[in-house]
């Protein structure tokens, strides 16, 4: 079941990974695949580092969101989707760091 509650986080992965596949950073790539599996480990500090780079994660979105639609402004392009969606990744990521509030995913590691 735990499984289960930590989909978010699996799902914040992925969508980091594509983002990084997107702009050619293919190093970056098997870093947000492989940084999920860190929760293999039943320890407190596999979840901190996880949450960190789910926060890092936000913060990159955020970044992202702001150059891209600078660019589609000064363009006179079309922006108001763009900073919906990629503020939607934004939040999902970040809030995704949450799941560890649950108390049965604190119990697993230790929180």
């Amino acid at each position: 079941m735990n499984a289960l509650k930590l989909s978010p986080v699996y799902f914040s992965a992925l969508l980091m990974a594509a983002h990084f596949f997107r702009l050619g950073l293919d190093s970056i790539v098997v870093i947000c695949i492989c940084f999920p599996f860190l929760l293999l480990f039943k320890t407190k500090w596999a979840a901190r580092i996880v949450q960190i780079m789910l926060f890092i994660g936000a913060l990159e979105w955020t970044r992202f969101l702001y150059q891209m639609a600078d660019e589609r402004i000064k363009q006179g392009e079309p922006w108001v989707r763009l900073v919906i969606i990629l503020g939607i990744a934004a939040l999902f990521t970040g809030f995704s760091a949450f799941v560890f509030a649950i108390r049965s995913i604190k119990e697993r590691y230790k929180l």
